[in-house]
């Protein structure tokens, strides 16, 4: 098989979460460790980091993967889901995987791996895992995929935890309260394993606090600990920090509003982080100022032309959209453009009471089994008052918002990381 067929092979062969929801999601452990004792515990050969929550996983998990680079480690990168390619997963020093790894690792490993019939996940994991072992890499940041307690990547022992957030996500996995929803993200605490909470609420400190004890690991809530004072974006992109560390200033290439919350998590990560790594306050500051160079990361709020201006953005639930809705709100422009398209395991009702009333509307259905239907999109459109036009695919929704702007518009794309995907497939924008 060449690569295209290798990938293929992978999406058509193994239950994938991201084209099919529920009937993808393999809850438990059993064939990651099958897989992982194959290929002889391959995460043991590297130091790790492992980093959940609900919404700033996958920033949070690019700028600290920025840093240590910065700081001349040879660092790993797994997360999820890629945009434009599936290398886009794994990455190290911000290098995609290559194709023929990819190729060879299923051409050599099938007759093992075929009869467990593991996830696409599932496998995806132990391609990294084994990938960076190979790469000689000394630390891997690890992305959870979904929750934590029985996610795939919860086999390592890392040097530090980070759980982002918590908010209502994947509710029919996790659970329906906050509570319950925070046990499992907890699920990634360790023994004696620090760990950062980036943002709690009442419902959630218990849990944590709890899970913390329970397993002697010291735990730090970053809302505790305010190290970003005020931020504001700049002209150019990205946006400009005050802090209350010796740092003072910072600039970090991550431009969206919600980045406030998440760099504030990972300041409160680096006094763990130093205590295994060497890291300057000029590996810092590099590092934060070219997260997307260093990582390849894209989709955060990222400007895709300018006259009219085109920012995506790949927030995708109600946690999400309460930062991205004012945001977009405060664009100065002579008329709101929004392309949007939602999966439909999200609440789309309550981010449709988020979005700007007086936008144009391009509702759209991204390339997956799990999109809202278009017109089902468009309908729920006008119960929320919001003026739009149903346009079927992101590609087609994208070509007639730039056919009836005005240069000085303001165009959003977003809704979800599948809009996005689709978006920056285009062309590969």
């Amino acid at each position: 098989m060449n690569y295209q067929e290798t990938v293929s092979y992978l999406f058509n062969a193994m239950p994938v979460f991201e084209h099919s929801g529920a009937s993808a999601y393999k809850p438990g452990l059993q064939t990651t460790l099958a897989l992982d004792e194959h290929f002889g515990h391959p995460n043991h050969a590297y130091k790790t980091i492992h980093i959940a929550g609900t919404n700033g996983k996958g920033s949070c998990s690019h700028s600290i993967a920025a840093i240590l680079q910065e700081a001349g480690y040879k660092v790993g990168l797994y997360t999820s889901p890629h945009l434009v390619d599936f290398r886009e997963r794994i990455r190290v020093n911000g290098e995609m995987i290559t194709e023929q790894r990819v190729i060879d690792f299923i051409e050599q490993e099938r007759d093992f791996f075929e009869p467990l019939h593991p996830s696409f996940f599932e496998l995806t994991t132990a391609l990294a895992f084994l990938y960076f072992k190979e790469q000689k890499v000394d630390v891997a940041v690890i992305e959870v995929g979904l929750g934590g307690r029985l996610d795939c990547t919860n086999i390592i022992t890392p040097e530090l935890s980070i759980i982002t957030n918590i908010s209502y996500d994947h509710t029919q996995f996790l659970g329906n309260t906050l509570a319950l929803i925070a046990g499992e993200k907890a699920g990634i605490i360790k023994s004696h394993v620090p760990v950062v909470v980036g943002e709690d609420v009442p419902e959630t400190r218990p849990v944590f606090q709890a899970k913390a004890e329970a397993c002697q690991s010291p735990i730090v809530f970053a809302q505790d600990h305010v190290m970003v004072t005020k931020s504001h974006p700049c002209t150019s992109g990205g946006r400009d920090y005050t802090t209350s560390t010796p740092l003072v200033t910072l600039h970090c290439d991550l431009g969206g509003d919600y980045q406030e919350k998440n760099l504030n998590t990972v300041l409160t990560a680096l006094p763990l982080l130093r205590k295994s790594f060497h890291i300057t306050d000029n590996n810092i500051r590099e590092g934060l100022a070219h997260v997307c160079r260093l990582t390849g990361l894209r989709g955060r709020w990222e400007t895709i032309r300018q006259y009219p201006r085109v920012v995506c953005d790949t927030g995708h639930n109600v946690g999400g959209w309460q930062y991205l809705a004012p945001q977009i709100k405060r664009q100065p422009c002579k008329t709101l453009r929004i392309v949007f398209g939602m999966v439909n395991d999200k609440d789309i009702n309550t981010v449709m009471e988020l979005l700007p009333k007086d936008a144009v509307y391009y509702w759209a259905q991204p390339s997956t089994k799990r999109a809202f239907p278009c017109d089902k999109v468009a309908e729920l459109g006008k119960i929320h008052h919001l003026k739009g036009k149903e346009c079927g695919s992101i590609a087609q929704a994208y070509h007639q918002v730039l056919a009836e702007a005005d240069k000085e518009d303001f165009i959003f794309v977003g809704g979800s990381s599948y809009v996005v995907a689709d978006f920056l497939n285009m062309n590969n924008v």
